[in-house]
């Protein structure tokens, strides 16, 4: 009889979150003549089963009982029963930030899917650093507060250069920090208006036995991006002729934390008395617990897309690594991460299998002749990768001083920028010619 049992993801987030803690992650430092940065919390959670009864003892423990370890954690009956479910923390902002011009909130201009990101912003003057922004912009934005001994810090993903339309100008450098709660039960949290927040089990999100993620696209309007805001004419005309881009998205089911009367308000009340009271930093809070009592929205399918996409994707990069050869590696593999036509077009748009997470941010255009001249100009593209892989099946001796994913972004959207002018000048000839000819109709 055929084996039906779901396979159990925690030895894989073990070993990841093992592997981040011990690897330096790749920090890019601000240039003088663009010094803005900004942090996002990726909050890791093990929901036990329903069934699961803990023992007498356990739920006798004092409040101020020391934290386990890493690895002390991952040796829990809770964690280890079987039917526990690994899961990530992402937030739904009904109107994000207009400024943020969807860089961080995962949006984007001109779309109107209903996506996901991760609690986070801007680094503001007084932080002690990314970590500091990233666990204040979480306390300000959903009342959680990453400072508990419910929760501990792994480590940091990669620093992400976020940067304007075709990569043409530094924006601000975003540094992802990963977060990992201890106890099995959430503590209460405070949303800010406007904000949902969604337990996406990481099975949704992972090629794991019999299920698969499931693959969409989010269309951008190219001219939003490449034509001047106020032109309307002229945003029309690039439309036409250079059309849609397309971005990678994996629809995920909504999970939204839907908060009863039966919240201890109180344990909110005191915790945030405490620390708008000077006791502790002065963070501002921007909600009050009257979102506590809304009833909420009827539930629909979400997209991760864009920054978020592509830091959820360096996540799930480190369950696929380590030396070890056994089953729970053949069931995940870097590759496996990719959409399911990564590779299609001729490679035209082929991402390194050693950065999936570069898929975020590489569009297809709806076009497919501006896709084929994005190949012919992708040269100095293909050579990156080839070095990157190169230099990773070498044993990475290079990999964490050579900035790959900025020399392939740099030398992809360096590719698509030349690859647009030709679209442009080839469809202007064409117009031209196509009036000539018909005018000598007319004329003869």
């Amino acid at each position: 009889m055929a084996d039906t049992t779901e396979p159990t993801l925690i030895p894989l987030l073990s070993r990841a979150l093992n592997h981040i803690r011990s690897t330096p992650p790749r920090v890019i430092a601000s240039p003088a003549t663009q010094p803005r940065r900004a942090a996002v919390a990726l909050i890791i959670r093990v929901s036990p089963p329903p069934s699961y009864v803990f023992p007498q003892s356990d739920a006798a423990s004092p409040a101020n009982a020391s934290a386990p370890s890493l690895s002390d954690f991952f040796q829990l009956d809770w964690v280890n029963a079987p039917g526990a479910r690994p899961e990530l923390l992402f937030i739904r902002r009904d109107s994000p930030d207009p400024n943020d011009a969807g860089h961080l909130s995962g949006s984007g201009p001109r779309t109107h899917d209903p996506h996901v990101a991760f609690p986070g912003g801007k680094t503001e003057e007084g932080d002690e650093g990314g970590l500091y922004t990233a666990m204040r912009q979480t306390w300000e934005e959903i009342g959680l507060d990453l400072a508990e001994s419910d929760y501990t810090t792994i480590g940091q993903l990669d620093d992400r250069e976020i940067t304007t339309s075709l990569g043409k100008r530094l924006l601000m450098v975003l540094s992802p920090f990963v977060f990992l709660q201890l106890s099995p039960r959430t503590t209460p949290v405070d949303p800010a208006p406007g904000t949902a927040l969604h337990w996406i089990p990481l099975t949704t999100l992972l090629p794991i036995g019999s299920a698969r993620p499931r693959w969409s696209a989010v269309s951008v309007d190219a001219s939003a991006r490449l034509a001047p805001r106020h032109s309307t004419v002229l945003r029309l005309l690039m439309r036409l002729l250079i059309g849609n881009m397309q971005f990678p998205a994996l629809v995920i089911p909504p999970s939204p934390v839907r908060l009863t009367p039966n919240v201890d308000t109180r344990a909110i009340d005191a915790k945030r008395a405490h620390l708008e009271s000077g006791a502790g930093p002065a963070l501002r809070r921007q909600s009050s617990l009257s979102t506590l009592r809304r009833r909420p929205a009827p539930p629909e399918e979400l997209k991760l897309w864009g920054l978020s996409l592509g830091m959820t994707l360096d996540l799930l990069a480190h369950m696929a690594t380590g030396e070890e050869k056994g089953k729970a590696r053949e069931r995940l593999s870097a590759s496996a991460l990719l959409p399911p036509d990564a590779d299609s077009a001729g490679g035209m748009l082929r991402v390194p299998v050693v950065a999936p997470s570069l898929v975020s941010v590489f569009p297809r255009f709806s076009y497919p002749d501006v896709n084929f001249w994005i190949w012919v100009f992708g040269k100095r593209y293909r050579a990156v990768v080839r070095g990157w892989e190169t230099s990773v099946r070498a044993g990475g001796t290079n990999d964490r001083r050579i900035n790959w994913t900025g020399s392939a972004l740099t030398t992809f959207y360096a590719a698509v920028r030349k690859a647009l002018v030709v679209v442009l000048v080839l469809r202007a000839i064409g117009v031209l010619v196509a009036l000539l000819v018909g005018a000598w109709i007319v004329c003869w």
